[in-house]
């Protein structure tokens, strides 16, 4: 698994992903390696009493991401504080005051800020398919499936019967030995085609040193703006995700990971001259030591959490969620 780029054909035509299956093969000497398919289902919270009697309304949601045999759950609450909010104004209090005198003598006045019950943006993996709706079920907990209209005005919760909101179909291609690209058609529950997404996967590399601010690629962009057809008036969008806002979703604001992930990017445990006058046979490595995995690189789980995470956030964008 690699570094992997995100685009959305907006107003594909309902024959797109043949336009594109013909584009891949005939022009990139593609091949044909299998079907792509992931559902998606989103949730709201039910309104609840409180202790005066008054139905109390929040707005969290919740968007789950079936891949393989993994499902990727964000949790959105906009009332909750983000990570950097509580960054920020734990600097500002150490920088304020970080000492008073009292009676003479220097007491240390520095504070962190309570950590809160959860931060604004939640995002887990639970596994396998389908453990989602019964955990929820077996809590009883006031989620509701946004498909789902009979079961609150019968004050039931029925998770497990609402259905995807809607499916990504499609094809998985292979270009060469680097790169596996996947095209897919958008579909509504109800069988209407909203546009296409493109995902393009560079094999080489689980990390791509240079981007640019917004943390698109060049070389994925290329390669993407290539696989779409000559259509006229052609919508397209690069889905893309600041580096900031990497670390707000998939760290946990604990430091220990932080430095864990610091003391990956420059070892200085003895021994380590022994480890890079190891021999590696890999086409790509030629005359320096192979890169370390670290947390939140595009390999493994980390790639699909990574890209389930951009189809949410392209898929809301357009109010599809």
């Amino acid at each position: 698994m690699g570094f992997t780029g995100l685009a959305r054909w907006i107003n594909a035509p309902t024959t797109g992903i043949e336009l594109i299956n013909e584009n891949i093969m005939r022009n990139h000497g593609g091949s044909f390696r299998g079907k792509w398919q992931l559902s998606v289902k989103s949730y709201r919270t039910i309104p609840y009493p409180n202790n005066s009697g008054r139905h109390m309304t929040t707005d969290r949601s919740m968007c789950a991401v079936t891949m393989n045999e993994n499902v990727f759950v964000l949790l959105e609450d906009p009332s909750a504080p983000t990570r950097a909010d509580i960054l920020s104004v734990a600097a500002q209090s150490s920088q304020s005051t970080d000492q008073q005198t009292v009676n003479g003598s220097i007491q240390d006045k520095t504070s962190t800020s309570p950590t809160p019950p959860h931060y604004r943006t939640t995002y887990i993996t639970v596994t396998p398919p389908h453990s989602l709706e019964l955990l929820l079920a077996q809590l009883r907990a006031r989620w509701q499936s946004v498909r789902q209209t009979t079961g609150l005005a019968r004050g039931q919760n029925s998770l497990n019967t609402g259905g995807a909101q809607l499916v990504i179909e499609g094809n998985v291609f292979a270009i060469g030995s680097d790169w596996l690209v996947r095209a897919g058609s958008v579909v509504l529950a109800g069988g209407t085609v909203r546009g296409m997404l493109l995902e393009a996967e560079y094999l080489p590399l689980h990390v791509m040193p240079v981007q640019s601010a917004d943390g698109t690629s060049e070389l994925l962009s290329n390669l993407l703006t290539s696989l779409l057809p000559r259509v006229p008036d052609a919508r397209t969008v690069a889905v893309t995700i600041p580096p900031g806002q990497w670390e707000e979703v998939l760290y946990s604001g604990d430091s220990t990971e932080l430095e864990a992930e610091g003391a990956t990017e420059n070892p200085t445990q003895a021994g380590e001259d022994e480890n890079q006058e190891e021999i590696v046979d890999d086409v790509y490595v030629h005359g320096v030591p192979p890169s370390r995995a670290r947390k939140g690189d595009w390999q493994g789980i980390d790639r699909d959490r990574r890209a389930a995470f951009l189809i949410i956030g392209a898929l809301k964008s357009e109010g599809l969620l």
